[in-house]
This record gives C-alpha cells, structure tokens and sequence, in this order.
C-alpha cells in the first residue's frame, strides 16, 4: 500500500505570490557589478552584472531575455576575486530561469552550465 500523499493536479495548486516564494541556493551569490556581453539567438547586448555566483548570475539591461533562452556571456572578473596579477576574462553558457522589469530596467536571472578561462 502506498502512503505516500501525491499532489495535487497542477490546475488544482495555488499560485504564490512572486515576492512570497523561498528560494534554496546552493552557491553564495557576491554583490558584483561587471560589465558583460551577452549573445541570445545570435545578437548581442550590452549587459551589467548585479551579482554572481558559481552557479548563475543576475543581468541588469535595457533590453529583455525570454526564459529558457540559451545565452553565452563574458565576464572580466577582477583580480581581487581570483587573486590573480590580473584580471581574468571568463566566457560563459547558461540559459535565462527568471525575468523582470523594475523602473524601465530588465533583469534576467541565468544559470552558468559551463565557463573557460580565457588567455589574454
């Protein structure tokens, strides 16, 4: 006999408020704002980071992703992060998770799913 309690139908689950919903992290996320270059189906746009962690980084930009999109971004990351002489250049893929718009900016949360080093 199974105990197990299903859930409900997904037509039946209520929906929560955007601002009520807990999130789980499992990376630190640190206050940086770089500047980044991101390609979305095959355009770039100029974009600033808001924060960055091992597992995704927040956008801050004049123009909007779609979630789901798949994007490839650089990162000029400083040398006082890595620890490094200098600064070191990271190139990025990921896909767009979250969108928003907040006083005429947009926002798009992305997960990075794969990085290399790049020598300069």
């Amino acid at each position: 006999m199974d105990t197990s309690k299903s859930k409900p139908p997904l037509e039946h689950r209520r929906l929560q408020p955007l601002g009520s919903r807990r999130e789980v992290r499992c990376a630190v996320r640190f206050p940086l704002r770089l500047t980044a270059v991101l390609s979305a189906d095959e355009k770039e746009l100029a974009a600033h980071t808001r924060n960055v962690s091992a597992n995704g980084v927040l956008f801050e930009m004049d123009k909007s992703l779609n979630v789901g999109q798949d994007i490839k971004f650089s990162l000029q990351m400083p040398r006082s992060v890595f620890g490094t002489p200098r600064d070191v250049m990271v190139r990025c893929y990921g896909r767009v998770v979250r969108c928003s718009i907040s006083q005429g900016l947009y926002y798009a949360a992305a997960t990075i799913d794969g990085y290399q080093f790049v020598e300069q």
